[in-house]
């Protein structure tokens, strides 16, 4: 059985998920609103989450994946001791699909992504047409979250 799955983060580049589920296939490009996107994790070393926030936005990339798909990505993404599967209601061209999103569990700190992610992040903002403002944006607030 296939699903629909959501992708924030690492997951929107299209080589990466091309390696790691390649029976993977693109269902197009969407906004999730009343979220944002933040990085968690240990010192210089954050992945990304979405966290609920009234009003934010985070672009995201639907994908329809099969049984053998979700679990190469339960693996990469540490699930269930990292992330846990969300259920999200999302609009797709008019249609409303629910999707399932991998968000961090509670209890990492917030972090800085090292520079390796952040690149494969932005190379998937790219593959996207995703404005790259969005996901540096992200970053600054880190900085300035971190700094106070």
């Amino acid at each position: 059985m296939k699903k629909v799955y959501l992708a924030y983060g690492s997951n929107l580049n299209l080589e990466q998920m091309g390696e790691r589920c390649p029976d993977a296939a693109v269902i197009g490009t969407t906004i999730l609103h009343d979220y944002h996107l933040v990085f968690r994790g240990g010192r210089h070393s954050g992945v990304a989450t979405i966290e609920m926030k009234r009003g934010a936005s985070v672009p995201v990339l639907l994908w329809q994946i099969t049984e053998k798909c979700e679990k190469a990505l339960d693996r990469y993404e540490g699930h269930p001791h990292l992330y846990r599967k969300k259920r999200l209601m999302v609009n797709l061209d008019g249609d409303e699909l629910v999707a399932m999103a991998y968000v961090m569990n509670e209890g990492p700190p917030l972090a800085m992504p090292d520079t390796y992610y952040y690149a494969t992040i932005l190379h998937g903002y790219r593959d996207c047409g995703f404005d790259e403002a969005i996901l540096k944006q992200a970053v600054i607030h880190m900085m300035e979250v971190l700094d106070d």
